[in-house]
């Protein structure tokens, strides 16, 4: 008796226009991402030191017994944390001292770089003679953890400084220099490394924004009796330094307009009960202290 022979069922198909094979590749990819996104980026800095002349000035010295302190570094950069902070909250005060340091530093490069030179070319003066530059046997690496750009600007005015400590020590080694022209030129140098670290000094967080400013609170009036009134540009925003931090969206979105401004400020009729000139009480004071909070 024949076998009745099984027939095979036929396979599915599935038919996919390529508006179909676009959609599950979009999803494919949409999937992946969300599997393997990236994680945060770390990075290391240090500075590597080579005289202590430059060690010195990475921590400075104290004010005591009537010797005049000295802002190293490390001071720099903690100064220049809450300056950071204000400048990102709207503060035109910590805009215009931020605008300071980094004039400071700028001007302190251009004047490391001239001495410099100098020395260089004293090095160089002897065709016959060549010299090299003198290393340390044991350089001294500092750690650099800052969280703004001017702080790390700090560190490469002072490791110029090193730069130009090691070209003067070698000059002197080899009779190109002698010691007092030496002292003179290392001392040089350090205060254009001291007068930009200085450059931060002198700022008061008062939690201000460009809105205070501008209705001539009792807070800005201290602000100015401290810090001095703002140049304009400053004010309007119009001026900031090139490393300055973008404006934070809650203040640029508490920014009123010139004709609001201008509102506010004009005086309210005498039968109004008007708030204390401070604010000590009213919304101004709770406004000032929430940003000092955020801060």
């Amino acid at each position: 008796m024949p076998k009745a022979s099984r027939r095979k069922a036929p396979a599915s198909t599935i038919t996919m226009t390529p508006g179909d094979t676009e959609l599950l590749a979009s999803e494919a990819l949409d999937l992946d991402a969300d599997e393997a996104s990236p994680g945060p980026l770390r990075s290391e800095s240090w500075i590597t030191l080579q005289t202590r002349q430059a060690q010195r000035l990475v921590t400075g010295r104290r004010a005591e017994d009537g010797t005049p302190g000295i802002v190293g570094l490390t001071r720099f950069a903690a100064m220049l944390r809450p300056l950071w902070n204000a400048a990102r909250a709207d503060d035109p005060w910590a805009d215009w001292w931020l605008l300071r340091v980094h004039d400071a530093i700028e001007l302190g490069h251009q004047e490391l770089d001239a001495l410099l030179e100098h020395v260089n070319r004293l090095l160089k003066q002897t065709p016959n003679v060549s010299v090299t530059v003198a290393v340390s046997i044991e350089p001294l690496k500092v750690p650099l953890t800052f969280t703004n750009p001017y702080a790390f600007r700090g560190a490469y005015l002072l490791a110029k400084f090193d730069d130009l400590v090691r070209a003067v020590l070698t000059a002197k080694h080899v009779a190109m220099v002698d010691r007092s022209s030496a002292e003179r030129l290392i001392a040089d140098g350090g205060r254009q490394v001291r007068r930009a670290y200085n450059a931060a000094l002198g700022y008061r967080f008062l939690a201000l924004t460009r809105d205070d400013a501008r209705l001539m609170t009792a807070r800005t009036k201290e602000a100015e009796a401290q810090m001095g009134a703002l140049p304009p540009d400053i004010l309007d925003a119009k001026l900031r330094a090139p490393f300055a931090p973008e404006i934070a969206r809650a203040a640029r979105g508490m920014s009123m307009s010139a004709s609001a401004v201008l509102k506010l400020r004009k005086p309210k009729p005498a039968a109004a009960e008007s708030a204390p000139a401070d604010g000590a009480t009213g919304p101004e004071a709770v406004t000032e202290r929430l940003t000092a909070a955020s801060l």
